[in-house]
C-alpha cells in the first residue's frame, strides 16, 4: 500500500516511520510513506500557504492553491482515496481501518493547520477522518494514528496474524486481562484458572472478561455488542428450525 500524506511539517514523521513494527514494515515494503509539503507549490516568494477567512474570523485557513498543487503531483493508483484529516469526519476505529486495508491501495492524506484548510479542499477529497471529538494543532499526529493502524493489519507486518484476531475492537468487545511472570508481584497474583493448562476454563473466563471489562468500561459497545449478536440470531432464525439447532450444537 502507499500512503501519500501531504503536511507542513514532514520532519515530525521520520521518528515515527521508523521505529518498531511501523519501521520493519516500511524497510520490507509492505507500504510506503511519501511526503509531501504544500510549501513546496508556492508561486510567490514568501512560500505563504494560508490566509485570512473571508468574512473575519480569528486565525488563519490553508489555502487551496498549493494543497490541490500537491495533491495533483502525486501519482495516481486505481484505488485510491484522498482523506483530510478533521475533527469533523468519521472517527478512526478497527472497521474503517479494515475498510482501507480492504479497498484501497492508496491513500492520500491531507494535514489541515491552523484554523483548518479552505473548504473547497474538499473537492479534491473522498472521505474526511478523525482521530476523536477534540482539536489539535493540525492534522500530523492523527495521520500517523492512521498510518499505524492500517500498516498493521497489512500481511507480513505482525509476525502472528492469530494476534490481530483476539484484541480488543476486533470482536466489537474490549480485550480480556493478561498476565506475564512473575506468578506473583507484590502480592497480586495471576488468576489461577491461567496457571490451569485448562484451555477450555481459560477461554471461557477470557470471554466472562471482555463482557465484564466492556460492561465496565464502554457501556456503549456492550450494548451494540448485544444487539448485532440478537439480530444475527434472528437470521439464524429465519433460516430454519434445523440450521438453528446446529448453530447451537457448535457453539457448545
Amino acid at each position: 500500500m502507499r500512503f501519500d500524506i501531504v503536511t507542513l511539517f514532514p520532519d515530525c514523521f521520520h521518528s515515527v516511520l521508523s521505529s518498531g513494527l511501523l519501521g520493519k514494515a516500511l524497510a520490507k515494503q509492505i507500504a510506503q510513506v511519501h511526503l509531501v509539503n504544500p510549501r513546496d507549490f508556492t508561486t510567490d516568494k514568501h512560500r505563504k500557504v494560508d490566509d485570512e477567512p473571508y468574512g473575519g474570523g480569528v486565525g488563519m485557513l490553508m489555502k487551496p492553491e498549493p494543497i490541490f498543487a500537491a495533491v495533483e503531483s502525486l501519482p495516481i493508483l486505481p484505488r485510491r482515496e484522498v482523506i483530510l484529516m478533521s475533527p469533523q469526519g468519521q472517527t478512526i476505529n478497527q472497521p474503517l481501518l479494515r475498510e482501507l486495508v480492504t479497498n484501497y491501495d492508496q491513500l492520500i492524506v491531507i494535514c489541515g493547520h491552523y484554523e483548518g484548510v479552505d473548504d473547497r479542499v474538499l473537492n479534491l477529497v473522498t472521505r474526511e477522518v478523525s482521530l476523536g471529538d477534540f482539536i489539535l494543532t493540525g492534522g500530523e499526529i492523527p495521520s500517523m494514528a492512521l498510518i499505524n493502524g492500517v500498516v498493521r493489519l497489512l500481511p507480513g507486518t505482525v509476525g502472528k496474524v492469530e494476534s490481530l484476531k483476539a484484541e480488543s475492537f476486533e470482536e466489537g468487545l474490549l480485550d480480556f486481562p493478561q498476565y506475564t511472570r512473575p506468578a506473583d508481584f507484590r502480592g497480586w497474583k495471576v488468576p489461577d484458572v491461567l496457571l490451569s493448562g485448562n484451555h477450555a476454563e481459560i477461554a471461557k473466563w477470557r470471554f466472562q472478561q471482555q463482557i465484564q471489562r466492556t460492561a465496565s468500561r464502554r457501556p456503549d459497545l456492550l450494548s451494540k455488542w448485544q444487539k448485532e449478536r440478537e439480530q444475527g440470531d434472528g437470521e439464524m432464525g429465519r433460516r430454519g428450525d434445523g440450521e438453528t439447532r446446529g448453530r447451537g450444537e457448535n457453539e457448545e
